[in-house]
């Protein structure tokens, strides 16, 4: 089931009720506490208090916690991927998309957002053993990622940014796996400017 499939079904399982409060506001506040604390350690009664509702409207509108995170992971990624997105279309050449998809993933690790963390990054450490379905939206997530890089890769090849010579799927992992680990690496309080120069080192594999 694919991101966009999960957005659809919450839309679905809603139809004929009423809303009564914001579900895209209510989502933002759910998916900060996830990301800052983590699936397991949530309680319903932080959710309750950050979306700012009642322990009974959040069973009503999800049915339970696991049915806020998968909400809230949808509502994540499609709003993370519009960013991205037009970040990467701002740059000309394949290797500049590159050092954009990078740079997106750089900015969300140091400061006050670094420390918040990745809700995706964080639901592969709590469900990679607990959840096989919501393991697979991760995994769904880490996936469009690699490839996303792989293309952009492929297109700085077309337009001789990044040689020929460079291995577009092995080097799509490596920044991967690059990007989450920033994401993780970015919860200990690493300066704007350790990370940058991380993004600098990283673009080096595509010389």
């Amino acid at each position: 089931m694919t991101v966009a499939n999960l957005t659809s079904n919450e839309k679905n399982r809603s139809r004929g009720r009423p809303r009564e409060f914001d579900i895209d506001a209510a989502l933002d506040s759910a998916l900060r506490v996830f990301s800052e604390r983590g699936y397991h350690a949530t309680s319903i009664s932080e959710l309750s208090e950050a979306m700012g509702l009642a322990s009974g409207s959040i069973y009503k509108a999800f049915k339970d916690k696991r049915g806020v995170f998968v909400a809230a992971f949808a509502r994540y990624r499609q709003l993370g991927r519009r960013r991205l997105e037009a970040m990467i279309a701002s740059a000309d050449t394949g290797r500049e998309k590159v050092f954009q998809m990078v740079m997106y993933y750089t900015e969300l690790s140091h400061g006050e957002a670094g420390r918040k963390g990745c809700l995706v990054v964080g639901g592969a450490n709590d469900f990679a053993l607990l959840d096989e379905e919501t393991a697979a939206h991760v995994a769904t997530a880490f996936a469009a990622d690699e490839k996303l890089m792989a293309d952009l890769i492929r297109i700085g090849q077309v337009d001789h940014t990044i040689p020929k010579t460079v291995d577009a799927d092995a080097a799509a992992l490596t920044f991967l796996c690059f990007t989450k680990g920033l994401r993780v690496i970015g919860k200990t309080g690493r300066s704007r400017q350790e990370m940058l120069a991380a993004a600098e080192a990283a673009m080096k594999l595509l010389t």
